[in-house]
């Protein structure tokens, strides 16, 4: 089963690091970060968690509930916790799944077989409070990710949810926006009343609407 932008998150219900969860229950009415590990007890990962944690009030700042996945058991992940909270000065307090059984792994299309028969890709889903998801980025195992785009990418989706607008390439939080296309020239002022700039008749621009 291949998960593609738009389409529904498949809930499921698994054990974690925290104890038994449903995913819808879980999320709520949040935002949510589901992103899959190889394996406990891997570098590259090891450090992705870390910088997880330490980004606690980022992620709840955004409204956003994290979620992370490896195939090892709940003993294994607790373990690795330790090290992780160890070694990357962090406290880890989101669940991470234990798909021994890759029951989420498969829902979710993570195991990608030309690059490895068992282990899950480092696939990384952002899903709306509508459970459908938003953003797919999948990664190679020797790639750590970077969550500082992560984050930029969520501000980019919260705010196109909510406003008829589109983020440029390197945008950042507070950045100029575009106006999309949809939206008539001649009726930007009444939507976006900071101003614009007509770059383009494609190609229109005004200030970041809730800043």
């Amino acid at each position: 089963m291949s998960i593609r932008i738009g389409d529904i998150a498949p809930n499921f219900k698994a054990t974690t690091s925290i104890g038994e969860i449903d995913f819808y229950e879980y999320l709520g009415d949040s935002w949510g970060v589901l992103f899959s590990h190889p394996a406990d007890y891997t570098p590259v990962c090891t450090t992705e968690l870390g910088r997880t944690a330490a980004l606690k009030g980022e992620f709840n700042q955004r409204n956003v509930k994290v979620l992370a996945l490896s195939v090892d058991p709940v003993e294994s992940h607790l373990g690795w916790i330790k090290d992780i909270n160890e070694t990357q000065n962090t406290e880890v307090d989101f669940p991470i799944i234990a798909d021994s059984d890759k029951t989420v792994a498969n829902l979710y299309d993570m195991i990608h077989p030309n690059a490895s028969e068992t282990l899950t890709v480092r696939s990384l889903f952002v899903i709306g409070p509508d459970k459908k998801v938003k953003l797919i980025i999948t990664y190679p195992a020797s790639t750590g990710r970077n969550f500082n785009e992560v984050l930029r990418v969520i501000d980019s989706l919260q705010l196109t949810a909510n406003y008829s607008v589109a983020t440029p390439a390197d945008w950042k939080d507070g950045e100029d926006v575009i106006v999309v296309n949809s939206i008539k020239t001649e009726d930007i002022p009444a939507k976006f009343p900071k101003g614009h700039k007509v770059i383009k008749p494609y190609l229109r621009t005004t200030p970041q609407p809730n800043k």
